[in-house]
């Protein structure tokens, strides 16, 4: 039968994976104090317009760690979801001076959040 329409319309962003909507929250909580969304917009760090897709440490202007500029890292959903579990763990020698997020149901609702950027 189906969604109806008008219900369609006003469902909130998600992906196949998660909650656009809760992972805009969380990452405004959790991770807008370091990075910026707008695009060429570096801060403590790199801008994540247009993360989905993009190969590690290629933001124009930031300074990355050489482990981050030499990964071969292309940030897609799955690649996400575990650098934000632990990202010194994935990445060891990064700069990214932030512990984590246990909860898989937050990464994967942040990734879908990250993915609309």
């Amino acid at each position: 039968m189906g969604i109806p329409f008008s219900e369609a319309i006003c469902a909130a962003p998600t992906t196949k994976m998660g909650d656009a909507e809760r992972g805009k929250k969380l990452f405004d909580a959790r991770a807008s104090q370091c990075h910026n969304i707008q695009e060429g917009a570096n801060s403590t760090g790199p801008t994540l317009h247009g993360i989905v897709g993009r190969t590690s440490g290629t933001v124009p202007g930031f300074a990355y760690s050489n482990a981050n500029k030499n990964s071969g890292v292309t940030w897609d959903e799955e690649t996400l979801i575990k650098y934000l579990e632990n990202p010194k763990k994935f990445m060891p020698g990064t700069k990214m001076a932030f512990a984590g997020i246990k909860s898989k149901k937050d990464r994967v609702d942040i990734v879908a959040y990250m993915k609309t950027l």
